[in-house]
């Protein structure tokens, strides 16, 4: 049997801002999913805390989109949760841009 085993030794590692970049998109979505949640349990009567869960959500999708590219752009790392990180936060900002947009027109 000629079997070749190929090992490969790197020293890449994942990038502190890229993981942190994921877990601002993980909290950015699960506020508001959260908001959204028990605003639709009070009949669609949102309180005032609704709305400042919003816009720390905001705040924190555009901090953890910058950190999430400024992740992509270093060289020799794992780009895993750069990617996790750009994609969570995109659908903040997309959530929060479609429930301002229905609130406004709806």
């Amino acid at each position: 049997m000629n079997i070749r085993r190929h090992y490969i030794f790197t020293n890449k590692r994942y990038s502190e801002k890229s993981i942190m970049s994921a877990i601002l998109g993980v909290i950015s979505l699960g506020a508001l999913i959260a908001a959204v949640y028990h605003t639709f349990l009070a009949g669609g009567e949102a309180m005032v805390g609704y709305g400042v869960t919003a816009l720390l959500a905001t705040i924190f999708s555009i901090i953890g989109m910058v950190l999430g590219i400024l992740s992509k752009l270093e060289k020799d790392k794992f780009y895993l949760f750069s990617y996790i990180g750009i994609v969570t936060n995109a659908l903040a900002i997309i959530s929060i841009i479609y429930i301002i947009y229905v609130g406004n027109f709806a």
